[in-house]
């Protein structure tokens, strides 16, 4: 009878110390969400106050990415509070396309560059790229299924009376900066795109957090 009444205690005390620990992991689990939510009403109130409404610019083809890479780090992004603008998420009918994106440049502190087979194909990914170097953005490349060295324009391209000279040299440029900065390769046929996406994460947030250490850093200075 002993024994029994042992183990039944030892029966409850074990219960109660399992729903303790689910109280404390729900507990955190809705803390956690209570922080993105908080995060996302900010920056609705700063969206209103007229302060930048994106941190990263995502620069990307979409017939190759949009439904692979470019998607999925929108979302990994709005998962850690950062704010992506992605063409289809984040333009409305009736917008503008170069006023729009031209905005969304503008407002942004990095950008992550998708490379893939038909980026050439789009002037308007080219336009962007060249946009974003001239703008001294913080630029992150994702070469998806090419290899740095495949950033150069097409012959085709460049003699094509469809673009200016000038704009050639532009998006010549571009490319060229892209080309020797340190980025990410992903090949679809032996890459793991979630390790892509959270490595390409993993660089926004260290690039944007650096850049909140100057400004805070020239901030004190200033008031000195």
């Amino acid at each position: 009878m002993a024994s029994t009444g042992v183990s039944r205690r030892s029966s409850i005390m074990a219960s109660r110390l399992s729903a303790s620990a689910e109280a404390v992991r729900a507990s955190e689990g809705r803390k956690q969400r209570h922080a993105v939510v908080a995060r996302r009403v900010e920056y609705d109130e700063e969206s209103l106050a007229g302060e930048p409404q994106y941190d990263v610019f995502i620069n990307h083809r979409g017939v190759d990415t949009k439904r692979t890479v470019a998607r999925l780090l929108y979302d990994r992004l709005a998962q850690s509070g950062i704010r992506g603008f992605l063409d289809n998420m984040s333009m409305r009918p009736g917008d503008r396309l170069k006023e729009t994106i031209s905005a969304g440049i503008r407002e942004c502190s990095v950008a992550v560059a998708i490379f893939s087979p038909s980026y050439f194909d789009s002037e308007y990914c080219l336009w962007e790229l060249a946009t974003l170097v001239e703008s001294r953005k913080t630029i992150i490349p994702i070469f998806y299924n090419i290899k740095p060295s495949d950033l150069v324009l097409p012959e085709a391209l460049a003699a094509s009376d469809d673009y200016l000279p000038q704009d050639v040299e532009r998006y010549k440029y571009a490319l060229r900066e892209a080309k020797n900065t340190v980025g990410l390769t992903y090949d679809s046929a032996t890459g793991d795109i979630a390790e892509l996406v959270s490595a390409a994460t993993d660089a926004v947030l260290y690039h944007i957090e650096k850049m909140e250490r100057v400004q805070r850093r020239e901030t004190i200075v200033s008031r000195l």
